[in-house]
């Protein structure tokens, strides 16, 4: 049985949650799934194109399979951000413990766009190689990004687990 009170709702056996962070947590949960839902029909996409071009007599299959790569690549880390936000947003709904668990969530999110990003320049880049080598510039963008991305998240991990090894000792530390 639950109880309203205010903005708040008593549980009973728990603590009190506020509306606010149910609203939230339900919102996120809606599109955390709505994303999943998405990158599912995305690798449906890429499947039926490239069934389509076995069918189709004139289709160039390797054009299309790279194509559903690329589709395939991109729902991976649309279903991996979906999954990050209905993890730590929708069902734990709460700030990190401690700044390791900050970091190792932070570092599996990060790491799973950046693999998305180098997948889809390689994909780009024998897209553009079959084509014209002036279409290189987009897939040379993705490398670049993706390598910044790499060396931003090496950085992230050095300078926060410098600071959480100065929080965990404070005194040897000084």
């Amino acid at each position: 049985m639950q109880r309203h009170i205010g903005w708040h709702i008593i549980w009973p056996g728990t603590h009190r949650l506020r509306a606010f962070e149910i609203l939230t947590r339900v919102a996120f949960g809606i599109a955390s799934l709505t994303l999943m839902a998405l990158a599912g029909a995305l690798i449906a996409y890429a499947g039926i194109g490239v069934w389509d071009s076995f069918l189709v007599p004139d289709r160039d299959i390797g054009t299309t399979a790279l194509q559903a790569v690329g589709y395939t690549v991109i729902a991976t880390a649309v279903f991996d951000v979906g999954k990050y936000l209905l993890e730590e947003e929708a069902i734990r709904g709460r700030e990190m413990r401690n700044a390791g668990e900050a970091r190792r969530s932070l570092t599996k999110f990060i790491s799973t766009i950046i693999i998305a990003v180098l997948l889809e320049a390689l994909v780009a880049v024998f897209e553009a190689g079959k084509q014209d080598p002036r279409l290189m510039i987009y897939p040379t963008f993705l490398l670049l990004a993706g390598a910044t991305l790499i060396v931003g998240l090496g950085i992230y991990q050095r300078l926060s687990a410098d600071a959480e090894v100065k929080v965990r000792d404070p005194v040897e530390n000084d």
